[in-house]
């Protein structure tokens, strides 16, 4: 399709207005280190309606705890419910999570894997969070 405006300056300028922000939660923790497709995901769900100056520092607090399928799945709900507690809804997500966890140790030898539907059949994860996972874990479009 030919655009009728030179996309590259129109994006340039997009760009450009966006710089003073902060990048949004995910992006700045995946900077940060927290890159694999189990931080993503963990942090998708710490951040479904809740702001991302809560989702920051509580992922943050969340992932100095345990980072991977392994560690989580072996603290309790209560637990993780208790880091993750600034977060809205935060029991229905510690169970969330906690499931992922094993479901990812289970099926998955506590690899996560870059795949759509996969990351969608775990509980609280819809489109949004796997298309998330999938750009900025798995370095798909």
């Amino acid at each position: 399709m030919k655009w009728p405006f030179d996309i590259d300056i129109v994006m340039g300028r997009v760009h450009e207005a966006v710089r003073p922000f902060p990048k949004a939660a995910l992006f700045e923790l995946a900077d940060e280190g927290h890159r694999t497709p189990f931080e993503q995901l963990v942090a998708c769900i710490i951040s479904i309606r809740t702001l991302d100056e809560v989702t920051l520092p509580t992922a943050r607090r969340f992932f100095a705890r345990a980072r991977t399928p392994h560690g989580v799945s072996r603290i309790p709900a209560e637990e993780i419910a208790a880091l993750i507690r600034p977060s809205t809804f935060y029991e229905t997500k510690a169970r969330q999570i906690r499931e992922i966890a094993h479901r990812s140790v289970a099926d998955y030898d506590g690899i996560v894997p870059c795949i759509d539907n996969v990351l969608r059949s775990f509980p609280g994860i819809g489109p949004k969070c796997a298309n998330l996972v999938l750009a900025i874990a798995c370095d798909q479009p």
